[in-house]
C-alpha cells in the first residue's frame, strides 16, 4: 500500500457564538474564523485533493483554498457535524443552565445519553467511518485535505487509534486546528493534533 497523508483542518469560528449547531444550525464562519483557517494553512499547497463537509463553515473555505491554489474539491455529505437534536441552536452556556442535569449525563455517557432527538453516536462513527474508509480509497498514496467539523475529526482519530466512541468528547479539537494522519500498509499514525502548517 502506497502511504497516503490525510491533513484535517476543523472549521474556523462561526456566526454565532459558542453554541450546539449540529447539522441543523448553517452558520457562515466569522472574520476571525477566516483568518483561523487561513493561519493554519498558511502557503502550504502540496494537496492534491480536498474533500469538505457540505456545511457553509466548512465548505466555504475549501472552494476559497482550492480556486487559490487549483486544488480539486469535492463535497461529502456523510463529512457533516454529529445531530444535535433539540440542543441545536442553543448555546453552550444556556444547555449548562437550563439543562443541568441533562448536560451531565451527556458529559458522563455520551453514548446512551445523547440529547432528544440526536443522531446516534455509533450511527455518526459509521457515517463518518465509512466515508474516510472511501476517501482513503478514492486517493490511496496521495496528500490530501478534510475540511471538518470537531465530532468528525474526533471520529477519524477515534477510528484511528481504536478508541471507543465513549471517548469522543475527550479529544480536544480547536478552531482551525490541524490533524495529521499518516497511512501505510500497517495502517494509520496520528501525527499531529491542532496544529498549524509551516509551509
Amino acid at each position: 500500500m502506497l502511504e497516503t497523508i490525510i491533513d484535517l483542518i476543523r472549521h474556523g469560528e462561526p456566526a454565532g457564538g459558542r453554541r450546539y449547531r449540529g447539522h441543523g444550525v448553517d452558520d457562515p464562519l466569522t472574520e476571525k474564523g477566516w483568518l483561523q483557517m487561513w493561519t493554519a494553512v498558511g502557503e502550504h499547497k502540496s494537496w492534491q485533493h480536498i474533500v469538505t463537509s457540505p456545511l457553509l463553515r466548512c465548505r466555504e473555505f475549501a472552494h476559497a483554498l482550492g480556486e487559490r491554489h487549483s486544488i480539486p474539491v469535492t463535497v461529502e455529505p456523510r463529512f457533516k457535524e454529529v445531530g444535535f437534536g433539540e440542543w441545536e441552536g442553543l448555546s453552550h452556556d444556556a444547555v449548562k443552565i437550563d439543562r443541568i442535569d441533562a448536560y451531565r449525563a451527556f458529559l458522563r455517557d455520551p453514548v446512551g445519553c445523547r440529547p432528544q432527538g440526536a443522531e446516534p453516536l455509533d450511527d455518526f462513527v459509521r457515517r463518518v467511518s465509512s466515508a474516510y474508509d472511501e476517501t482513503l480509497s478514492r486517493h490511496q498514496g496521495r496528500h490530501y485535505l478534510i475540511v471538518a467539523h470537531a465530532g468528525v475529526i474526533r471520529a477519524m482519530i477515534a477510528k484511528t487509534v481504536h478508541a471507543s466512541p465513549s471517548g469522543l468528547y475527550r479529544i480536544k479539537v480547536s478552531n482551525g486546528g490541524i490533524t495529521r494522519i499518516r497511512h501505510s500498509a500497517e495502517g494509520g499514525v496520528l501525527e499531529l493534533l491542532n496544529g498549524k502548517l509551516a509551509d
